[in-house]
């Protein structure tokens, strides 16, 4: 199969021949379809995070079984389904208490003894975060994935597989948004407009969105942004106070960076909650004021926006089909495998929310 190899960080991906194996007990086939770009995918080529080289990046996506082991019983071929890099093993401790993202996954790994997921001649490629989707076929734990209702636009639900059950998830299950709560969004990129989206779907009263690219935040006026600040323009957190009087409820950052953080933080009105989404780089501190703990101001990151995808996805997916969630303006442009470089440069520059591979 054809898939997109890193070999080394801050270079090009090369679209080389991959080999895949065969399904063991509990692993599923699957012929992609559709994968997204994400933002923490260039975060790997940069070097931001460690992970074994060479590897097929891409965690966001949506296909079709092809086939299935012989334990797999979930799914047969034929079925539509999306990744999730969360998967879960089912009997530790976070996932018997309900809190599935946090589980580690490390069992459902292959063992080394057998051969590995992913290989060229004898020598193995290592699987991102157990997808690597940016490849003809991805060969994953059925803990992985996630079945869906076959009129599912597959490109459409490729994001679901991250961005928007991130953004979503951020606000209904790790902030927990009540209705009539003020929420200010930081960042309006793929994980950032479905924040937006979700406290519209939750009931927020006011949603202040924050970027620096004008035609994002028109979009997030879309997915339901009652304001909007150009950040490239004024002081975010003096703009957020000046519009509450004394700041939001909830803010969520999006980005992944030491000063907006910060500037999420400052922005909270006496018992707020600053929800950090972004993945900021290894080794960043994070500086807040102490005397602002006084006042039960709360700070916390969330992990894939604390999802229960089995259950989130398949939601998502009646809400999109219901016209309550704005994917199709998330997508910046269908791609081939082999854009994916030049996809990698637009997001550096940050104008765009999400390229879409599409493999047929």
């Amino acid at each position: 199969m054809r898939a997109a190899v890193l070999r080394k960080v801050h270079a090009p991906l090369t679209i080389e021949n991959v080999d895949v194996s065969k399904p063991e007990a509990q692993e599923v086939l699957i012929r992609t379809v559709a994968a997204g770009i994400c933002h923490s995918d260039l975060h790997f080529q940069q070097g931001s995070f460690p992970h074994e080289l060479p590897t097929v990046l891409g965690h966001e996506a949506a296909g079709i079984v092809e086939q299935t082991g012989s334990n797999v019983r979930y799914v047969k071929p034929g079925d539509h389904v999306i990744t999730c890099i969360s998967a879960f093993c089912g009997h530790c401790e976070h996932c018997l208490t309900g809190h599935l993202v946090r589980c580690s996954g490390a069992e459902l790994q292959r063992d080394q003894d057998l051969e590995p997921r992913l290989f060229q001649s004898v020598d193995p490629v290592h699987q991102f975060l157990n997808v690597s989707a940016f490849a003809e076929y991805m060969l994953v734990h059925e803990h992985a994935l996630v079945k869906i209702r076959r009129d599912m636009p597959l490109d459409r639900a490729a994001l679901i597989g991250c961005a928007v059950t991130t953004g979503v998830g951020a606000v209904v299950h790790t902030a927990k948004v009540e209705l009539g709560a003020s929420v200010a969004v930081i960042g309006c990129g793929g994980v950032g407009l479905s924040c937006v989206n979700g406290a519209a779907l939750v009931g927020a009263g006011r949603i202040v969105a924050i970027d620096t690219v004008e035609s994002k935040l028109e979009l997030a006026r879309k997915f339901g942004a009652t304001e909007t600040i150009n950040a490239s323009s004024v002081d975010p957190v003096k703009a957020v106070l000046d519009l509450t009087t004394d700041g939001v409820d909830y803010s969520f950052e999006a980005i992944g960076l030491k000063t907006t953080t910060e500037q999420a933080w400052k922005m909270l009105r006496p018992g707020g909650c600053a929800t950090i989404i972004g993945l900021i780089p290894e080794g960043t501190m994070i500086s807040i004021h102490g005397i602002d703990l006084m006042q039960e101001r709360k700070l916390q990151g969330s992990l894939m926006g604390s999802n229960r995808f089995r259950v989130d996805m398949p939601r998502l997916v009646e809400f999109y089909l219901n016209g309550r969630l704005y994917l199709d303006d998330l997508i910046a442009g269908h791609v081939k495998l082999h854009d994916i470089n030049d996809c990698f440069a637009q997001l550096r520059t940050g104008q765009v929310t999400r390229n879409v591979i599409m493999f047929e």
